[in-house]
């Protein structure tokens, strides 16, 4: 299990402003298996994929814009590819779409791209926020009407478990049915107070040993770590994250 744990860059976007590149290398030197990457921070894709390499840190998907995916895809696959992925991930809704319309728009245009892309061997999947949750679709919330487990849809899963606690629902019971659907899932706490913000994993509210070992039974190739906003130095909340994920992997394994 645990080398499928990843750091998702956004969390040390501002580190990487500075030097990707060293920031790469610490991140391996902490002990993660790869990373998700969500921008290039003005550094070209071919250095990045240099250091990747060089450090044998693996890419858990990468981050793209759901306007450029649409509108700039050519190079996107470029990018993917020098990083070694297949896993292209909208990682929010556009604001203007956020009504019935608009998702349902949102959805066969990402059918269109992963069915005309999916021979290829891409994936495209989506990163849900709590405001899905805000709008209904078909009965249902807008994030089940974008990642309905049918056949007629190709768009596949990339459940934050802290933004579904956020948006009022279980985690764990809210994942099950995409099992075999989402190859990567963003793993992020919640603090155990009124604040409800962000956390390093193992110090929150959130219980992540069921969702581990559900993602084991399920298809989870990659678990990419998040944490939006940090109390200190983000590195420092990586690994603790880290730290406790190697802990909870071990007594799995255990059991």
């Amino acid at each position: 299990m645990k080398h499928k744990f990843a750091a998702q860059l956004y969390t040390l976007r501002n580190e990487l402003e500075q030097d990707f590149f060293g920031t790469l290398r610490e991140v391996k030197k902490m002990g993660w298996a790869g990373v998700q990457i969500s921008g290039l921070r003005g550094y070209k894709a071919e250095d990045i994929a240099a250091v990747l390499k060089e450090t044998g840190l693996g890419t858990a998907g990468v981050h793209i814009s759901f306007d450029r995916i649409t509108n700039d895809q050519a190079e996107v696959l470029r990018e993917a590819d020098l990083f070694g992925t297949k896993d292209l991930i909208v990682p929010s809704l556009p604001e203007a779409m956020r009504n019935e319309a608009g998702y349902r728009s949102f959805r066969a245009a990402l059918n269109d791209i992963s069915r005309k892309l999916a021979p290829q061997g891409y994936r495209i999947s989506y990163h849900n926020h709590a405001f899905e949750f805000d709008t209904t679709v078909d009965g249902v919330s807008a994030l089940e009407y974008l990642l309905a487990p049918t056949a007629d849809n190709a768009l596949l899963a990339e459940v934050d478990v802290y933004w579904v606690k956020k948006g009022g629902q279980d985690p764990l019971a809210f994942i099950a049915p995409y099992a075999n659907r989402m190859p990567v899932i963003h793993l992020k706490d919640m603090t155990n107070d009124d604040r409800r913000t962000f956390a390093e994993i193992g110090t929150g509210s959130i219980d992540f040993a069921p969702i581990l070992t559900w993602g084991e039974r399920s298809g989870i190739e990659w678990y990419a770590v998040e944490q939006d906003v940090c109390p200190g130095n983000p590195m420092d909340s990586l690994q603790i994250s880290l730290t406790n994920l190697h802990k909870l992997a071990d007594q799995l394994v255990g059991k």
